[in-house]
């Protein structure tokens, strides 16, 4: 069983801790359900995605035992980040990443699980050379995302899964960025079961070519069951554990 964190690390009258404590229980038991229910013995990695929720949101989610989150801004995550850098959490940008936001990424990114053009692997190849010298930092954790939409990515974005091969190359060749494996969203409207079945099978295809790319990043608040059958390794959660996004302005 998961714990849900010492609560002794929060503050008995914080009514959003009680709140978060609560809808991450939810979501640790779903996932507990759906890795049973698929014969797992693994169990997939949550990431909490905390885009437009406040800095504080994630310190709280930190004493409930929550290690990984994910922004998809980098100007909010580079923010956050270094508001909280006391706090042992790992941060995963999720976003459509433009070249040029990729310097500002490799400062506190874990991974970047948005990768779809080569011009992105160029970018955040001499960025984190540029970091590693400065500052010794760890491999970045790369993973393709590949479109599963029938019109080659017009909708949820991603590299076309024909393209993926080219892109693992490419980043296999750049020192510092370590492939890591698959990062998809599944098609609005589609069946994601379907979907999550085809991401499966472009994956297994990738890993017989790069047996270190396993990972499969899947599967969000209203279809993380479907993404577990189908072998996610991380889970992407926001509003299930945030609920709705507060107002902006």
């Amino acid at each position: 069983m998961i714990s849900l964190g010492n609560d002794d690390q929060l503050d008995g009258g914080d009514a959003r801790a009680a709140e978060l404590a609560q809808r991450l229980g939810v979501v640790r038991r779903r996932i507990e359900a759906a890795t049973s229910a698929a014969d797992r013995t693994d169990q997939p990695r949550l990431i909490v995605v905390t885009k437009f929720h406040p800095a504080e949101d994630v310190r709280r989610l930190a004493a409930l035992g929550v290690t990984d989150v994910g922004e998809n801004r980098d100007q909010e995550a580079a923010s956050k980040s270094a508001g909280l850098a006391g706090v042992d959490i790992r941060w995963h940008f999720i976003g459509q990443l433009q070249s040029n936001k990729a310097k500002s990424v490799v400062k506190y990114a874990a991974s970047v699980q948005s990768i779809d053009r080569l011009q992105v692997v160029d970018a955040l190849g001499k960025a984190i050379a540029r970091e590693q010298d400065a500052t010794g930092r760890s491999d970045l954790d790369c993973f393709i995302q590949v479109s599963l939409d029938n019109d080659a990515g017009a909708h949820r974005g991603g590299a076309a899964p024909a393209d993926v091969e080219v892109l693992a190359e490419k980043i296999e060749s750049a020192a510092g960025l370590q492939l890591s494996g698959l990062m998809a969203v599944a098609p609005l409207g589609a069946d994601p079961e379907a979907a999550f079945e085809k991401l499966a099978g472009i994956s297994e295809a990738l890993r017989a070519v790069h047996p270190s790319a396993a990972a499969i990043s899947a599967g969000m608040s209203q279809d993380l069951e479907a993404a577990v059958k189908f072998g996610a390794t991380h889970l992407r959660i926001g509003s299930d554990i945030l609920g709705s996004r507060p107002a902006v302005g």
